[in-house]
């Protein structure tokens, strides 16, 4: 394969929804660039682009796919992204590593929610398109109808490059407003023919082409001028507007295809190659000092690693983009963010599995390592001498949660390295070791995300595993003062143990006044801080630990023995076992003994004291509340909003962003729990939410008491 220099590199992201025909597509653009020679087919499960088991049982692509073609001797890097929104984080990391979506719309079904999605995600990061309406040789075929979806749901923005003469069964021409000119296809499409236009579509053709052309002229305020002037614009003239509007997204061309059948493709990558951003276009990333990075041959080596893979029989995969320099075989560099020399002894670019080796790779190309041992996704490697990193990829948060456990206990072990195997491969799946639940929590996108990663476990790694519901992290504290004493003896031959602790607990809160008396038996007692340790609890919230011991009832060496009891309760709340937090603690007084008395005497006597004292002090549980935000389509609101109520979730406020309105709520935790299906399932699959944590509230009274009962019930049943 020969070396592509950098303004002879264009990168390419497919997107569309699942069914809009991208892996297809990649497939016939492979297929005309003489990458592979023959097409694979879904249902032949031999694409280069779906070459996973998982893809082939599902018949759907599970996760992005760097390919590459050539063409007029250009190359063009391609990923291929999956539809469903539950795999969002293959799209929005190769938009990350690309320069210009394409946007398939199937022409059966117009504009789908995985399309208004897809657009959202480009649209977030300011991302030049244009948009493909594949499928016009099915006999359900619509072209106008999804011409009037794009604009309505998508942006006012869509303008026509190309229209279909008959679609339909039979497609085989199409109008092209650039060439003004039709072209048309045999029955194995392939290489079009350009021919004139019929007499019968002149007019049409002339009534877009004007259309076109002052959209392009719009881009540019010169172009603008022209067209005032002279009422039309040259080739030339029309070509810059184009390209320039493309890269501003002030226009979305719209193309027709049938990738099935191999007809508009041709044209659709002379289009690529001709007029989409080149890799100098584009904004330069900005490094972690604040400096641009341009895309200069001369400059020092840098990339970016955008994706990880594991793949069989060869391990860990590494795709990359050059934003400096050039790349070469054997070349040392320094990954950035772990300080680690790596040697890159082999370098290839993919066709999906299909890897060639290649000697050297310029800026702005895309290609792929193997046997780096320190170097992951989000990853930057540098010439030695430059230290700076790159931003990198932004997932979106997780949406849903699950525990999930390991059937044979002598499989924990693997569980935990497979579930780190496939964090590597699908940043967006989370894992989550909780030490306080007891559980292992693994976040994600959507139900039917972790489902396939449960495929993995099942199927990969051969190690049978359950889901189960996730635990809620509940807090307890205490909504009043309360007063307890504990004495702790044990006799039993030799040296004994004797400790007593008195104490007093309140709520804290910010702030707050200390105690400075209290009524004990009917009198009066003053309270005197001598000192105190505030301390941040890990798991949120304060505990204050205040002693006020005089006359030396308790040596000061106990006090921190009787802390660490207090910590020990702390972490097991007498509700729900959860930990407990925001409370003050008042050590005034206790016992010793000259011989008995040592540490653990007085750390089970200030855990025992602490415990009565809790429960005296009329303990509440809180629960986690998320912020949430929903986009909604304007004729769901209603629906999502009644859902949301029936979530014990509060409403905060509605606003209109393009096209959507936007709900925000506060919305407890443990009514959270399948919320991406329900929601799913309310809206038609066209909402979009995500999810963060706010704080801590107190539960209302019925639900702490089911959140006991069920404590209670599972203590029993262990």
């Amino acid at each position: 394969m020969k070396t592509y220099q950098t303004d002879q590199i264009k990168n390419i992201v497919l997107l569309g929804n699942s069914g809009s025909g991208k892996t297809i597509l990649a497939e016939t653009m492979l297929f005309d660039g003489g990458v592979i020679e023959r097409r694979g087919t879904i249902e032949g499960k031999n694409t280069a682009s779906d070459y996973r088991p998982i893809e082939h049982e599902n018949g759907n692509s599970i996760y992005s796919t760097v390919l590459y073609t050539e063409f007029l001797n250009k190359k063009i890097n391609i990923l291929d992204t999956p539809g469903l929104d539950d795999f969002s984080g293959g799209v929005i990391s190769s938009l990350y590593a690309t320069d210009t979506a394409i946007l398939l719309i199937n022409s059966q079904n117009g504009v789908e929610v995985g399309t208004e999605i897809h657009f959202r995600h480009a649209e977030k990061v300011h991302k030049p398109m244009i948009i493909v309406i594949n499928g016009l040789d099915h006999e359900k075929a619509n072209f106008d109808k999804s011409l009037e979806m794009m604009k309505e749901r998508l942006s006012n923005n869509v303008i026509l490059a190309q229209y279909p003469v008959n679609e339909g069964v039979g497609f085989n021409s199409i109008i092209d407003l650039l060439k003004m000119k039709m072209l048309r296809y045999s029955k194995d499409g392939g290489k079009a023919e350009v021919v004139d236009i019929p007499a019968d579509q002149a007019s049409k053709a002339a009534e877009l082409h004007s259309a076109l052309v002052e959209k392009a002229a719009e881009s540019d305020e010169s172009l603008m001028e022209i067209f005032f002037a002279n009422e039309t614009l040259t080739e030339d003239e029309l070509k810059k507007g184009i390209a320039k509007g493309i890269l501003t997204r002030g226009m979305f061309p719209v193309f027709c295809a049938s990738a099935k059948q191999n007809i508009g493709v041709d044209r659709l990558l002379e289009f690529i190659v001709s007029e989409t951003p080149s890799v100098t276009d584009m904004p330069a990333p900005i490094n972690s000092k604040g400096n641009e990075v341009k895309p200069n041959p001369a400059g020092p080596a840098s990339v970016y690693v955008f994706k990880s893979a594991i793949e069989e029989h060869i391990g860990e995969v590494n795709y990359f983009r050059v934003y400096s320099g050039k790349i070469t075989e054997n070349l040392d560099v320094i990954n950035s963010n772990n300080s680690t020399k790596e040697r890159l002894s082999q370098l290839y670019v993919n066709a999906g599995k299909n890897r060639t080796r290649v000697p050297e790779l310029y800026v702005g190309d895309i290609g792929a390592f193997v046997k780096l041992k320190n170097t992951r996704m989000d990853h930057t490697l540098n010439a030695p001498g430059n230290d700076w990193r790159y931003e990198g990829v932004k997932f979106p948060d997780p949406k849903y949660r699950t525990a999930i456990k390991a059937q044979s206990e002598s499989d924990d072990e693997k569980l935990g390295e497979a579930l780190n195997k496939i964090h590597l491969e699908d940043p967006t799946i989370i894992i989550e070791y909780s030490k306080e639940l007891k559980q292992i929590i693994v976040h994600g996108q959507g139900e039917y995300h972790l489902n396939i990663m449960k495929w993995h476990l099942d199927n990969i790694y051969r190690i049978p595993t359950n889901f189960n519901a996730p635990k809620i992290p509940y807090r307890e504290t205490i909504t009043k003062s309360a007063q307890a004493d504990y004495r702790h003896r044990k006799q039993s031959g030799g040296a004994g143990q004797f400790g007593e602790v008195h104490m007093i607990i309140e709520p804290y809160v910010e702030g707050s006044p200390e105690l400075t008396s209290m009524k004990m038996g009917g009198k009066d007692m003053k309270i005197s801080v001598r000192g105190k340790d505030e301390i941040e609890l890990d798991w949120g919230g304060k505990l204050i630990y205040c002693n006020c011991i005089v006359g030396g009832s308790i040596d000061a060496r106990f006090m921190p023995a009787i802390l660490k009891g207090i910590m020990e309760k702390m972490e097991v709340g007498p509700l729900t076992g959860s930990y407990a937090r925001d409370i003050r603690v008042y050590v005034y007084d206790g016992k010793m003994h000259p011989v008995d008395s040592n540490e653990i005497s007085f750390r089970l006597a200030g855990r025992n004291a602490f415990s009565l004292a809790f429960k005296a002090a009329g303990p509440k549980i809180l629960e986690p509340v998320y912020d949430v935000e929903i986009m909604v389509p304007s004729d769901r609101m209603g629906d999502v909003i009644s859902d949301l109520q029936g979530r014990r979730g509060m409403v905060l406020g509605m606003a209109s962003e393009k096209r959507f309105e936007v709900i925000k709520a506060k919305v407890p935790l443990a009514e959270m729990n399948k919320y991406s299906t329900a929601l799913s399932s309310v809206t038609g699959g066209r909402a979009m939410f995500s999810m963060k944590f706010s704080e801590y509230a107190q539960v209302p009274g019925d639900v702490q008491d089911a959140v006991i009962k069920a404590y209670s019930e599972e203590e029993e049943k262990e």
